[in-house]
């Protein structure tokens, strides 16, 4: 993949998905930054790339605020040395059609997204071959019932997506997203609702032609590839990794 010597910020990288992103990365080689609220979190997966020989830097941030993300990028380039890649995790996970639904989900998976790549703009210019990697959702994809805000907030970040992807080609930046199905992993929502026999659980698993959740490597690893020097000519792309959930029954 390519990433020896890089230098890589995920936002919201201490657990699930962000960090096996992080971890990911720094496995390849590259130096990696993580950012998240909970303090804890973020020292134990800062031993855990630490463990595989990489330069981290892990700081809290609280995603839903401007100053501290204006703050945190700066200081993540500082210690990597630069930035080559960006990694847009964070989620509010809005889910109820109401006020604090909505600002949840735009505040911190919608503006969080915007606030960071602009901090880190002047940094991926820099790089050469920068690269933006978004999380959306295949809630991005179809209606729902269950989480209108997040699925409204995820297409909106496809949209985003697009857009940046045209702004910053001429900076040499390419941008992407991946749209994860339903991720199943330690303390996450999903395992909740298994280990509580929740009905939800098997609807959703049973919509998985593969027949199970997926795992957060799964969605690393396509993140990996669109940072990759393997994917130098993808941009303004929304790739699914969701084992056929959205083909299924």
């Amino acid at each position: 993949m390519q990433h020896k010597g890089r230098r890589v910020v995920v936002m919201g990288g201490s657990r699930g998905i962000g960090r096996a992103i992080a971890l990911g990365f720094a496995r390849e080689g590259a130096a990696v930054a993580v950012c998240a609220r909970g303090a804890a979190g973020l020292e134990a997966v800062r031993q855990d790339l630490a463990a595989l020989g990489a330069t981290a830097h892990a700081a809290p941030c609280d995603l839903a605020d401007a100053e501290q993300i204006a703050a945190f990028i700066p200081n993540a380039a500082a210690a990597l040395g630069g930035i080559d890649v960006l990694v847009n995790n964070a989620s509010g996970f809005g889910s109820t059609d109401d006020e604090a639904g909505w600002a949840a989900s735009f505040n911190v998976d919608m503006m969080a997204t915007v606030r960071a790549s602009r901090a880190a703009l002047p940094f991926l210019e820099q790089s050469g071959s920068g690269a933006i990697v978004n999380l959306s959702s295949i809630s991005a994809l179809r209606a729902s019932a269950r989480s209108a805000p997040y699925g409204a907030i995820k297409a909106a970040i496809d949209h985003y997506t697009g857009s940046q992807a045209k702004m910053y080609a001429a900076k040499g930046i390419r941008v992407n997203a991946v749209a994860p199905g339903s991720i199943e992993f330690p303390g996450g929502s999903w395992e909740q609702r298994r280990l509580e026999g929740s009905p939800l659980y098997e609807s959703v698993r049973s919509q998985i032609p593969a027949g199970r959740l997926g795992e957060p490597e799964e969605v690393a690893d396509v993140v990996l590839f669109l940072a990759s020097h393997g994917a130098r000519w993808v941009t303004g792309q929304s790739i699914v990794v969701d084992g056929g959930q959205l083909i299924g029954p």
